[in-house]
């Protein structure tokens, strides 16, 4: 899927339609205090992994795409709910 890199939509912190800058976000480090990350560290590595095993049919053939939006003029970002897709690119 193309998108431009800069589109026209509305700010919920201005209120109105002004021009945004689209980028695509990444995903950040993971916290080592999150409930998973500490119930992983918990279980011993003996043996089969439990409920942490792979699923059977592989990774997904897609993947959900996040993308930031930047309003030009008061410069707040916002998210919007991620859509899957298999290639995306940013084109001017």
């Amino acid at each position: 899927m193309k998108m431009p890199k800069k589109i026209y939509t509305n700010c919920p912190y201005c209120k109105k339609k002004t021009e945004h800058t689209i980028e695509r976000v990444k995903k950040g480090p993971q916290s080592g205090l999150k409930w998973i990350n500490r119930q992983k560290s918990r279980r011993g590595g003996i043996g089969n992994m439990g409920k942490f095993s792979k699923v059977p049919g592989g990774d997904k053939p897609t993947k959900r795409v996040n993308i930031r939006y930047i309003c030009n003029e008061c410069k707040k970002a916002h998210l919007r709910k991620g859509f899957r897709v298999s290639k995306f690119e940013l084109e001017e």
